[in-house]
Formats: structure tokens, sequence, C-alpha cells
């Protein structure tokens, strides 16, 4: 068997992650459609409950079509911190297992578990494992599937939601893939797939047996690649998640804002999540973007780099605001339908013996932080705030 074929790639999905937390933390919720996202007109959907699926309702719909598709549901707007909180607790889950863990995203990841074998127990026992302990530990419920490379291994776990668990041993891949639509083969979307038809070609089993001259005509130079995955190979590796190279939080504003009191208070607001989520990782950056888009779809970005690096809520606020007034003292007039801020060149941080040479951050400015942070883990929304960002009237979608 090839070395490749005798890889074990795990792929846990959780289940409608973000809807699955709102219901752990309000169990009244767990009978009825549960909706996560914007909640003003321009509002999209997050993700949604199984329950809400039902109607129709998926992530990256307009919240006003999910809203006529099923007024009956809970409509909810995104607490991110408590998502990213959880899902620390469900990758730590995964380190227990392996340390070859790629994330895709907060609730979704890929694990090499080839070494874990005999450790603990063969392919189907280790993804029982996980899912066990993923719902002891966490609350939540994941999808699993488990195979030899990791294209199969998501098509698996997609296969069984929800809280589903399917092995796909090497001799089954192709009763598995061929009478798939082929627009499930990566690489394959809106604008490709309708070309495909057109040639007579629905499936993954057709066009794993399509003459490649012809897929040229649609495919070009990428026919290799495709007729491959139709074949159920894939060769790429779980690659370990490394530090993030930068940090954002943006807002699309439920109208548009020219009220420069709400702008510099919406600054603040996301400066605060930023800094505080480079603490939480213990990084610091040395460069502030900040991001602005107007009500005619422009969109501009501003960045400077610090002399030395921060975590400072103060020191970053400080730059961002100097970005945005450069902008907007040729912008004064022009309401605003997006702004957001953001945090490049992240480094390790350091103790107090590092605050002298390599960071701005005065020993003061870490103290406040230290304290902020502290409270508001503790406290959550009831924690501390900066004043200015009351101003804001109402939260954005």
């Amino acid at each position: 068997m090839p070395e490749f074929e005798q890889r074990v790639i795990v792929h846990v999905d959780m289940d409608a992650f973000y809807a699955s937390v709102e219901t752990l933390d309000d169990p009244s919720l767990a009978d009825r459609p549960v909706i996560v996202g914007g909640l003003g007109p321009r509002g999209v959907v997050a993700t949604a409950n199984y329950a809400a699926r039902t109607h129709g309702v998926h992530s990256a719909m307009p919240m006003a079509r999910a809203r006529r598709l099923c007024p009956q549901a809970r409509f909810i707007r995104p607490r991110m911190e408590r998502y990213r909180q959880k899902s620390r607790e469900v990758f730590a889950v995964f380190a227990g297992f392996t340390p070859l863990i790629e994330g895709l995203s907060l609730d979704e990841a890929f694990l090499d578990v080839s070494g874990s074998l005999k450790l603990f127990g063969g392919p189907l026992e280790i993804a029982r494992r996980i899912k066990h302990r993923v719902r002891e530990e966490t609350g939540l419920t994941a999808s699993v599937g488990v195979a030899h490379n990791k294209f199969l291994a998501k098509l698996a776990s997609d296969a069984r939601k929800p809280d589903g668990l399917l092995w796909l041993h090497p001799e089954e891949v192709q009763q598995f893939l061929d009478p798939m639509p082929v627009a499930r083969l990566w690489g394959i979307g809106k604008q490709t797939a309708p070309r495909l038809k057109a040639l007579g070609i629905l499936t993954i089993g057709q066009l794993r047996r399509a003459d490649s001259n012809i897929l040229q005509t649609v495919l070009g130079n990428r026919v290799d690649h495709f007729q491959q995955l139709a074949r159920g190979e894939d060769r790429r590796t779980v690659q370990p998640a490394q530090a993030d190279l930068s940090i954002s939080h943006e807002v699309t504003f439920d109208t548009d804002i020219g009220d420069p009191a709400e702008l510099w208070a919406e600054l603040q607001r996301q400066t605060e999540n930023v800094a505080r989520r480079l603490r939480d990782h213990g990084l610091m950056a040395r460069t502030v973007v900040v991001k602005i888009r107007d009500g005619n779809f422009h969109t501009v970005t501003r960045s400077r780099s610090l002399r030395a690096c921060s975590s400072s809520t103060r020191t970053l606020y400080r730059m961002a605001r100097a970005l945005f007034e450069n902008w907007r003292s040729d912008h004064r007039t022009t309401p605003l339908r997006l702004l957001g801020v953001g945090v490049t060149g992240l480094e390790p941080g350091g103790g107090g013996e590092q605050a002298a040479g390599n960071r701005l951050d005065s020993r003061s400015e870490q103290d406040i932080d230290r304290v902020s942070d502290q409270i508001n883990r503790r406290f959550g929304g009831a924690g501390l705030i900066h004043a200015q960002t009351l101003r804001r009237k109402k939260p954005s979608s």
C-alpha cells in the first residue's frame, strides 16, 4: 500500500458551532430553531442550527431572508469571545491525541493521528474517543470523518452530520465518491460546475472517467488535479497551525455612520478587542491597520508601523486614531459603511524585562491592561470598557 494510504487523517467539524454554544449556554433554546448572525438590515447568517436549516436557512444568507423563511427562530447576535473560548477547549481535546493539528476555523480541524494508533487504538477507536472527549469536556457535539487523506476525511465528516462518524476505507473510495455531484470537488465552484454540466459531467465519477482533452476546455491545466481528486487521491499533509499572521476586527454598520464621536467610539471598541486578543495569545504587534469602506463600497486601508512592538490598548488606539484622522481630514462629510482595526507583524510577547527594549508599553500600561483583562475574563460583558465606547448608539451587525 502506498505511504499516503497508510496515513490516518481525522477531520473534525463541530455541529452548528455558534448556535450550539448559544444552546449550551441557554438550554431553553434546545427545541427551537436558532440563527446566529448580524441582526441589522445588512446582517447575514453566520450559522443556523439544524432545526432552522430544515426551513432552508443556511450560512451567508441575508438575515432578512432568514427571517422570512423561519420567523419563529431565535435570532442571536454573535458572541465571538465566547466562541473563541469554547474553540480553545475543543482544540485542547485534539492536542490530547496528536500534535499534528491543522485548524481551518474555530470549529474545524484536520488531525494526523498516524503516530497515535499504538497509544489510542485503531482509526475508528481514535475517532470515537475524540467525539466522546469533545462532548464530555465541552458539552458540544462534533461530526468526524476518518480516511487516508484530507480530501476524503472532509467528505466523510460531511456525510454523517450532525453528530456523525464515518471511517472511509481505501477500497470504498470510488463507491463513495462516484455518485457525488461534481461540485463537491474542491475548486469546482458556481462558475465551473455549469460548464462541466454542459459537457454532460454531473458527478465525480463522470469526471473521473471523462477524456482529459475534453475536460481541458473547461478545467485548463488543472485537469490532472481534479481527476486525481475524483480518484480520491490527495497527497497534502496536515500542517500544524502557526501563530496568526494578523489579528483584526471589523463591523458593517446597520446604517452608514458619519458622526465622528460614534466613529471614534467604534474605533476604540475594536482596538480593545484586538489588543485583548493579542494579550490572550501572548503576542505583540508592530503594525496597525485601519480599514474603511464608505456607502459606495469604496474600500481603503491605512497602515503604519510602530517604532517598537506593543500589545497596549492605549498605544494601539493612538496609532489607529491617527491613521483614521489622516483619512478623515479629506473625507469629513463621508459616512462609513464599515470600519475595521487590525494588527500585523506579530511577535511573541515578553515579560517586564522586555519593556525597556523591544516594546513601547510602559509598566503602568501593562498593569492597567492586565487588570482589565482579568476583570473581563471573569465578568465578560459586565466587565470593564472604555468610557468612549459608550458613545456608540447601538451594536452593529
